[in-house]
């Protein structure tokens, strides 16, 4: 027996975003990364939309990629001075996500990120606030997820925070909002999505109920995110793969990820790669290693008339490339001097990120190492 959690109300579809009309409360604060929502007006029809609603807004922003704690805390003494009983993490995964950790510090001050990081450490939220989220890229899945990802930056390791208590109460997923993502952010982002469906679907936990949004999601990325790259004003698209980045999300926020995931966290947290970036270089070789654990792969392999996980590891390949994404470690510019310095502790954190825990086929040290080595030099490999 299980269970199966997601956001109270999902609104979906171009133009939902006016559906913040429709939220009861007295104050919101909005938290935002960089300009880009600004810019393209999305910030200010938000706040339009709430004002509607009788509901002021404050923002905060300047949330970097790669939160940090830093970030979360001085986010979560604003939470405090401006006391709202409404959070609105507003853009990208970042923003999304540093908002769900600085709420955490909101409703517990006393709350330290190395206690946070244990699996289900995540307190009875919703005591002073509700939270909505609104992506404007087409990823992470994080307006549907449990799951926020701090970085500690003197350590130079990212944590992903794992509680049902951090799913959103309200998740808006238009795809209009997504229309002035930069291609290299499309692809990095809908790259991002495809690792989550295909993780949730392989997960040793899986059941039917995720296995079918998961096995959507992926079909809906392979048929979308090359149009999206090439033809940013297609709508029609956008909201396609938005589609797909909700639906993956649904997914693996209740199966979790693999180690895809795990591995990821640590490039990205030491060498800064681009989350999706990172999925995607890796996903191949994973594929491969898994496919000895599990014959999921070959049910994947089946969307595009393919029959075996190798097939399938070649046609994420295939995707990486048409979307202008690295296909090595390498290739994205890592110094082969400063990777050979790091890669020993990259395995140890790897296999000790949560998301090992639902593999298909739990890894060695030496057999992780050897999926980052030929990663980084963009060979395929044979388990």
């Amino acid at each position: 027996m299980t269970k199966f959690i997601v956001p109270k109300e999902i609104f979906h579809g171009l133009g939902s975003l006016e559906n913040l009309k429709g939220l009861k409360g007295s104050k919101a604060v909005i938290v935002i990364g960089g300009n880009s929502v600004r810019k393209n007006g999305v910030l200010e029809k938000t706040q339009n939309f709430l004002a509607e609603s009788g509901i002021q807004s404050a923002v905060f922003g300047g949330v970097e990629a790669d939160p940090s704690i830093e970030t979360v805390l001085k986010g979560a003494e604003i939470f405090t001075q401006e006391q709202p009983d409404i959070i609105v993490g507003l853009g990208g995964c970042s923003a999304i996500d540093a908002a769900k950790a600085m709420w955490v510090y909101y409703e517990y001050p006393e709350s330290k990120l190395e206690e946070l990081v244990a699996p289900f450490a995540v307190k009875p939220m919703r005591n002073k606030a509700i939270f909505v989220a609104i992506p404007s890229t087409s990823g992470t899945g994080t307006e549907i997820t449990g799951l926020s990802v701090i970085t500690d930056r003197e350590k130079g390791t990212k944590y992903p925070i794992v509680s049902h208590e951090l799913t959103p109460d309200v998740a808006i997923v238009d795809g209009e909002l997504c229309a002035s993502m930069p291609a290299h952010v499309t692809a990095n982002t809908g790259l991002d999505a495809l690792s989550h469906g295909v993780e949730a679907y392989v997960s040793n936990i899986a059941d039917r109920y995720n296995d079918s949004l998961a096995k959507g999601s992926i079909d809906l990325v392979f048929k979308n995110l090359t149009t999206v790259v090439q033809e940013p004003d297609n709508l029609k698209a956008r909201q396609a793969m938005h589609d797909a980045s909700c639906m993956a999300g649904m997914a693996f926020t209740n199966v979790w990820l693999g180690i895809v995931h795990a591995m990821s966290h640590q490039i990205g947290g030491t060498f800064h790669v681009p989350h999706g970036c990172g999925n995607a270089i890796l996903m191949p070789n994973v594929i491969r290693f898994n496919s000895k654990a599990t014959e999921k792969y070959t049910e994947l392999a089946a969307l595009s008339g393919k029959s075996t996980a190798d097939e399938f590891a070649q046609e994420v390949s295939d995707l990486r490339a048409s979307a202008g994404v690295a296909g090595s470690l390498k290739e994205y510019g890592i110094d082969e001097k400063e990777w050979e310095a790091k890669l020993d502790s990259l395995t140890e954190n790897a296999l000790k990120d949560p998301c090992t825990l639902f593999n298909p086929r739990i890894p060695t040290f030496e057999e992780i190492k050897k999926i980052y080595q030929a990663c980084y030099d963009g060979t395929a490999i044979d388990f």
